[in-house]
């Protein structure tokens, strides 16, 4: 049997490995809190649930919604504080001060917000038969909206938020450029080969109907009870999509299954007595502009 040091009587390397080794023998006690059934081989830096193997561990980030990436900003007590707490902050202020450094050289993010900037961008969407809506500032829309033009290019780049609402996700793409179709857009989530393995799994329902899958966008000043949407055309760019419809900040996406179709409302088709009028889970956004139908 491997006798353990005794504390004070080894080199700083044996200490070193000693604590691993301790570490290691008290995860192997614990059982892996997704399958239940095999000893634990990771622990997650986010939720510290334990976990046997690489499917656990995608199929807990899928379970409780964990992105996996720890906590830099977590509370520690000063009598848990120790070397490795102080080099983590010291590493969190360097990566602060990185980002920092590549914002004050992103041209992009230079850019202004004033009057000025925002009627040229509603300009150039007129030039293109898009009717883009700004919000005063305040609302989250305004703050969060990425959108601009590229004036060498003469092409619009989208801040787009995609909704799927058979899976309850909701993701958001920056700087999509106009000029992409709808459906390279979602390959990057639905498609079994080239989407993220942590998106793939919980739009999995997605992911096996990819050729029932149909988008559509929500008409813009409507009342309430007579909600309507757009159905685009996946194999069109989304500037085509985009002509000759009102965009409130920026586009979003209902991406629906085919066999839910009958639950949303198309504009310029007649609804059925008992037809709903609303995306599933749709609820009234922030800023929505809303006028007689």
């Amino acid at each position: 049997m491997e006798a353990l040091p005794v504390s004070g009587g080894g080199t700083g390397d044996d200490t070193g490995v000693t604590a691993a080794r301790c570490r290691k023998r008290k995860m192997s006690l614990n059982i892996c809190e997704t399958c239940g059934s095999d000893e634990a081989k990771y622990r997650c830096p986010r939720c510290m649930k334990y976990s046997c193997s690489l499917s656990c561990v995608k199929q807990h980030k899928t379970d409780v919604r964990c992105d996996g990436i720890r906590d830099k900003a977590a509370f520690v007590s000063i009598s848990n504080f120790n070397e490795i707490n102080l080099l983590s902050d010291y590493r969190l202020l360097e990566d602060a001060g990185r980002s920092a450094d590549c914002a004050g050289r992103d041209l992009v993010l230079q850019w202004p917000t004033s009057n000025k900037f925002l009627n040229y961008l509603k300009n150039r969407g007129r030039r293109h038969a898009i009717d883009l809506k700004i919000l005063p500032i305040g609302f989250t829309k305004r703050r969060e909206n990425s959108t601009f033009f590229n004036k060498k290019e003469q092409r619009f780049y989208w801040h787009l938020k995609l909704l799927f609402p058979q899976s309850h996700a909701e993701y958001t793409q920056r700087r999509v450029p106009d000029s992409k179709t709808l459906h390279e857009i979602l390959k990057a989530y639905i498609d079994p080969a080239e989407s993220d393995p942590v998106i793939r799994q919980r739009l999995k329902a997605y992911v096996m109907c990819q050729s029932d899958v149909k988008v559509f966008m929500k008409v813009e000043q409507r009342q309430h009870s007579s909600i309507r949407y757009y159905e685009l055309d996946s194999s069109k760019s989304l500037l085509e999509n985009l002509k000759n419809k009102t965009i409130i900040e920026y586009p979003t996406l209902h991406v629906v299954l085919k066999e839910f179709m009958n639950d949303i409302a198309v504009f310029g088709q007649e609804l059925g007595p008992s037809a709903p009028v609303s995306c599933p889970g749709e609820e009234p956004e922030e800023g929505e502009i809303r006028g007689r139908s």
